[in-house]
Order: C-alpha cells, then structure tokens, then sequence
C-alpha cells in the first residue's frame, strides 16, 4: 500500500496539482512553525534572526543558479523523453551524468564560497554590528554544507517530476522545514545561535533522503558515467546558460532587496523575508504547484509538436490557478494585519513590528496573480525549450526593480520593496504573455477573459462581505487577545470563500463547476457533466 502511494503516476495535471498543493500548505505551515519558532526565540536580540537569514542568501544563490539553473533548462524534458519511451538505460545514465556533472560544480563553488565567506558578508551585512557580521559568516559556511545536500536532492526531485512521481517530491519540503524546526529547539540549546544553522544542514539532509526513497523505488541505480561523453549533458549545459542568466536577474532582485533592507533600520531584512514567506504561500500552494504539476504535459505536447493540446492544457492550467489565486487575494488584501499577528506575534515581535510587515505583504498581494502567471508562462517557454526569451524579460523586470526599489525604500523604507517588487511582477508577466501569443498565436484569450470577470466579480462580492463581517465583528468583540483576532479572521475568511463560491457557481464560472464536479466524482461518483473541459 504504502509502496503504491510513493510510486504510483499521477495521471492528469489536477490530480498532480492536488498532490504538490496539499503538501505545498503543509510545508508552509510547517515554514510558519519554523518562523515563529526563530522570531521568538531571536527576534530583536542582536539582530540574529537578520543574521540567519542573509546567511542563507549566498549558499541559496549558487544553488539556484548552478544547480536548479542546469534542472529546470532541460532536464525533465530530455528525462521524461527517455522514461516514456520505455528507455529507462538511458533515462538514468543521463540521471547519474547530470548528477555527477552538477554536484562536483557545485562542491567547487561552495569550497569558494567557504573561503570568500567573509567578503561575501559585507553587501548583505552593511550595517551589522561586527559580531552579528560575524555571526552570519559563520552561519554561511555551515549553511554551504546543506546547500550540497540539496544539490544532490535537486536532481533526484526533477527525476520525480519528470515520472510524475508527486508524491515524495512533494513530501521533501515538510521533512526539510521539520529538519530545521528540529535544529531550533534541540540544536540551539547546544550550540547557540550556530544551531539554526546545523539544522538548516538537518533538513536538507532529510530532503535528498526522502527523494532518494522515490527514485530507487522507479528503478534508479547510481553508477558512476562519463560525463563529459555524453552529448545530452552538453545540451543542458547548452541551454543552462540563458536559464542561469534569467535565475540570475531573479536572484539579483532579491539580493538587492536583501542589501537595501540590510542597510535600513535593524530588523528590516528579517521582516522583508518573513513577509515574502508570506506571499509565497498561496503562490506556492496554487500558481507553482499547478505549474509543476502541468510542466510534464507541457513538454509531452510540445515534444509531439501538438499546438493544440498545449493550448488547451495552457488555458485550463491558467484558469484553474486564477479560480484560487483571486479569493486569497481578497483574503490577504483585507485580513493581513490579524494573519501576520496570529502567526508570528508575541512579545518578542511587537505590533510595529506587525504593521511593517502587513503593509509589505499588501504590496506583495497585488501582484498574486501576475506572481502565479509567471510561474506557468517560464514552463511553457521551458517546453519549447526555449530559456532565452524569459532570460530577456527578466533582465527588463530586474532593471525595473532595482530602479523602483531605491526610489521608493528611500521614502517609504522597507515597504516600499514590496510596491518595487509587485510593479516589476506586473510587467513581467504582462511582457511574457504577449511574446508568448506571437509565438503561439491564439492562447485562449477569450475563454481566460470570460472566466477571469465572472471570477473577479466573484472576488469583489466576497471582499465586500469580509469587510462587513470583519467590522461587524469588531463592533461587538474587542480584538485584544490573539484568539479573538484568530476568531474575526476565521468568520471573515470563512464568510468571504463561501461568497466567492456562491457567487461563482451563481454566474456559471466553468472552473467553479470543475471543483463541484470533482467533489460529486470523488464523493458520489457522479456523471461528467457535458460542459467540463477535458484537459484536465
């Protein structure tokens, strides 16, 4: 039973999709857990928990763009090409080629980071006090170490994606934040503050482990290959190079975001990370658990050379992420202050604290959706194997940012990166959409616009609902204890998703009678109606 679970395919991109969600919310919950947990016991005392995080910012840096860089150009397409055809010999000497070839780069990198550790600190540690810099130098150092864990766990996950293997891929990330939960509440007591830093390395240990678990169980055996023979090797490395260039210009943005909020007042880059966190959650759940899950498909139907099919797969994948994305955005835009305040406020984190971070993750939550559409217009450049194109945007939204991130951070301080952030969201996708109807002709544009108004409609209705359920609540309750803040927060949100829906349903949102239909089939297993789309 439990062989079947990690090893059964998951036959279509919604099922995909549920399976990479689910795990998604359990991860980010298990991330909050790991936040507070930090924020509580270090916040406001010398700037550790500024310390940890700009600590992780290098090693995550080269991992992002050497590692991920090389997997995400090419990797699950030329494996998936392999595994489907039922040419598993060469499906895992391209695995074990891959794997030797990225993680001897990536040793050597982090042996130089390792030893440029103290150089490196300066930018992202420019008004530090001298220990506190010191403090996240030695934390770099041990954090490279766990960096190399997850190198090797990267591609082991992309071998999971690319057999459309969900479930322990999805599973990683949970290990991975309990790993560093772990290293929190056992490992600090030992050996101070450098124990966030050992259980950063704990974690990802866990992560290659559980993945390991997944691919052996599809048949994979290391062996080592030559490498450097082998000519799909090279044409990863090939098509890496722009796809490093666009992971750079992403890196970039936030390593700039991450100086600026270093040199504002003290707490500033801590904040800006635990409200990103924040943005990512339902980015995460939906927009990038649907992208992966729709990835594989993407490349099957672009490998046939199927238009059709791609556009059709492209259009529901697009819908379905809005169908999630606009209510939660409604949610965070009017209940942010109470969401952050329940998750991370305590003594130690004070209502300043609170309001700074709630004004960031509003700007953030502007751009949900453009946030969402990125993730699924790159893979569907990716398909086509074409990293250049997203490389180009990029480099145009990163220039953006910059330039708005310094104009706005010197009025408006550290929320004035997520306004920078949420512009340079906006036109990014805006640009990739429009380049990617040249190239493709007609993406189902009208079909998309018909169903974002009913759902936008949809939205409207239930913010206006949350808002008069949250002041109503107000009215009568006083909002002085954490578990009345939690109770108006759950009424209204409750109170505007059971609009969102009504109302859906009401105007005959195609998506929302997806949901239904996949409820009725799961529960009582009902007829499909004439009206569902088949690409999902």
């Amino acid at each position: 039973m439990i062989k079947k679970l990690f090893n059964s395919a998951s036959p279509t991109i919604a099922s995909a999709a549920i399976i990479v969600g689910v795990f998604s919310i359990a991860s980010r919950v298990a991330g909050f857990v790991r936040d507070r947990i930090l924020l509580h016991l270090f916040y406001g005392h010398d700037q550790i928990t500024d310390a940890y995080y700009q600590a992780l910012r290098i090693p995550d840096i080269i991992l992002q763009l050497f590692v991920i860089g090389a997997l995400s150009a090419s990797f699950i397409t030329i494996f998936s090409r392999y595994y489907f055809a039922h040419n598993e010999e060469k499906a895992w000497k391209y695995t074990n080629a891959m794997l030797v070839t990225l993680v001897i780069g990536f040793l050597g990198l982090a042996i130089l980071g390792e030893i440029f550790a103290p150089l490196l600190a300066i930018p992202l540690g420019i008004n530090f006090p001298p220990e506190t810099r010191a403090l996240m130098v030695k934390m770099m150092r041990i954090m490279f170490i766990g960096q190399a864990f997850f190198s090797i766990s990267m591609v082991f996950g992309s071998v999971l994606q690319g057999a459309k293997r969900f479930f322990l891929y999805s599973l990683a990330p949970i290990v991975n934040n309990l790993g560093i939960i772990f290293g929190a509440i056992f490992f600090v007591p030992i050996f101070g503050p450098l124990g966030l830093a050992y259980g950063t390395v704990f974690g990802a240990l866990l992560h290659a482990a559980i993945q390991l678990v997944g691919v052996f169980g599809l048949g994979y055996r290391f062996a080592f290959v030559k490498f450097w023979k082998e000519s799909d090797v090279w044409h990863s490395l090939k098509q890496m190079g722009p796809r490093v260039m666009g992971l750079a210009i992403n890196q970039v943005n936030f390593l700039v975001m991450d100086i600026l909020a270093s040199s504002l007042v003290a707490g500033s880059a801590t904040l800006l990370n635990i409200s990103y966190a924040l943005n990512y959650f339902p980015i995460g759940v939906f927009a990038v658990s649907y992208a992966i899950a729709a990835y594989p498909t993407f490349c099957d139907f672009a490998n046939k050379n199927d238009k059709e099919s791609f556009r059709r797969s492209f259009s529901d994948t697009v819908r379905q992420v809005m169908f999630f994305i606009i209510p939660i955005t409604a949610v965070t835009l009017l209940l942010r202050a109470q969401i952050v305040r329940i998750l991370y406020g305590s003594a130690s984190f004070d209502w300043a604290a609170t309001i700074t971070t709630a004004n960031i993750l509003g700007f953030f939550a502007i751009s949900f959706l453009a946030q969402s559409l990125v993730y699924v217009l790159v893979r569907a450049y990716f398909a086509h194997e074409d990293t250049v194109t997203p490389f180009v945007v990029g480099l145009g939204s990163a220039l953006l940012n910059g330039v708005g991130a310094w104009f706005f951070t010197s009025s408006m301080g550290v929320t004035g990166l997520g306004l920078s952030f949420t512009l340079t969201a906006i036109f990014q996708a805006t640009v990739l959409w429009v380049l990617l109807h040249r190239r493709l002709g007609n993406l189902d544009e009208r079909k998309i616009a018909w169903s974002a108004a009913l759902l936008l409609l949809a939205g409207g209705t239930a913010a206006a609902a949350m808002q008069l359920v949250k002041y109503a609540f107000s009215a009568v309750w006083e909002l002085d204890t954490l578990g009345n803040v939690a109770l108006q927060t759950a009424i209204a949100g409750g109170a505007g998703l059971l609009v969102y829906c009504l109302v859906a349903f009401a105007v005959g949102s195609p998506e929302m009678l997806a949901v239904i239909y996949g409820l009725k089939r799961k529960l009582l297993k009902s007829a499909r109606p004439t009206e569902m789309s088949t690409g999902l």
